[in-house]
């Protein structure tokens, strides 16, 4: 993300003896001639218009002001010596810059109240109309400058985004879910009991998944799409994001803040960057898709395949198979599943063994009665 220049301001300051409002550039009260206190504070100024002078223009650039080590004066940050006292600048403090005053403030001027008499001002005066006294800064409204801001079409800004309230649903049934897992998964772990089973009655089934070559409709950035595919529709949709111009792109920036610069003025600045635009196209491909499942299954020990009969286009995918074992106990029966049919045959029907019970009620481990 880039950070763009609209221009500078003009920040203030409050004076610490007579709390009247001056302007940031001002090194003295513009009321009783106090001077600017080396710790000043810059504030955001009630409403702020980009500054056009040349000369001043240039000094926000030249960087933070500094600070005279003997008499405290501040000078511009090109200065060698105090312009005050004339001493050497070398070792003087510099200002902090960089700080986020607030977001731009274009808008027009509200009424402030005077803290002294309570008559209405506008919010520009510093000095109440009615008894003189000094107006107070208008508390800064911070941007939201750091956050992701309205994304932009082609030709007008599209609406900020607004948190869905499914989902943050979503997220909580999630948690849920997760919290749940982990709970069995730990109770699953834990022996509960031992006792004693009989082998009742086992089964099997194997299945075998065929494929047929197929025209199947996907999706994908055009210059994905593979060679000599036919296209169908495209729609535009953003790529992604960049800080530089490119073809097909939209700048994209945020809300206008304001930093101070050091030297009593402020740098309006946005944070931008492009989207860069591309087409997202519909395509046909040929494809190997599941067209059909051959289901086999049988309560012996004698599993078999289902038998497979492919024609053109099309050939046999993956096979699965699955082994149960029906233990029966004094009160009731546990089932057993098993991938591999040679451990599954070490299960006779009426051989008896020694079941090992979770916190779930599931069988744990399996051992033959000694």
């Amino acid at each position: 993300m880039v950070k763009k220049s609209l221009g500078y301001v003009e920040l203030e300051w409050v004076c610490p003896q007579c709390d009247s409002r001056n302007k940031g550039t001002d090194k003295k009260c513009s009321s009783c001639g106090a001077a600017q206190p080396e710790d000043v504070q810059f504030h955001q100024a009630a409403q702020e218009t980009l500054i056009t002078d040349e000369a001043k223009i240039a000094r926000a650039k030249a960087g933070p002001d500094i600070h005279c080590p003997y008499c405290g004066t501040r000078n511009l940050a090109t200065a060698d010596k105090c312009v005050q006292c004339g001493g050497d600048l070398t070792g003087g403090t510099v200002r902090e810059s960089g700080q986020v005053v607030g977001a731009h403030r274009t808008e027009p001027v509200e009424q402030a109240i005077c803290p002294h008499c309570g008559a209405s001002n506008p919010a520009t005066a510093r000095k109440c109309s009615k008894c003189g006294g000094a107006m107070k800064p208008v508390t800064p409204r911070r941007p939201a400058a750091r956050t992701r801001r309205a994304a932009a079409s082609r030709d007008t800004a599209r609406p900020k985004r607004k948190i869905n309230p499914l989902a943050i649903v979503g997220i909580a049934v999630v948690a849920l879910i997760l919290i749940t897992f982990c709970v069995v998964i730990v109770l699953s772990m834990l022996p509960s009991k031992e006792i004693t089973g009989t082998v009742q009655s086992a089964s099997w089934e194997r299945s075998v998944v065929v494929e047929g070559l197929q025209d199947v409709t996907q999706e994908a950035w055009r210059d994905d799409i593979p060679a000599g595919a036919p296209i169908g529709t495209c729609t535009e949709k953003v790529h992604h994001t960049q800080p530089d111009p490119a073809p097909r792109s939209v700048e994209v920036c945020g809300t206008p803040y304001t930093v101070d610069t050091g030297t009593g003025m402020g740098e309006v600045v946005q944070d931008c960057e492009y989207q860069v635009y591309d087409d997202w196209c519909q395509y046909t491909a040929r494809e190997w898709v599941v067209i059909d499942t051959l289901v086999l299954s049988g309560s012996d020990f004698d599993p078999a395949w289902p038998e497979i009969s492919l024609g053109a286009n099309r050939r046999e995918g993956s096979r699965e198979e699955t082994y149960k074992v029906v233990f029966a106990t004094e009160d009731k029966t546990y089932t057993r599943a098993f991938t591999d049919v040679n451990r599954w045959r070490q299960y006779p029907i009426g051989s008896r063994w020694i079941l090992q019970l979770n916190k779930l009620g599931g069988i744990q481990s399996i051992d033959p009665v000694e």
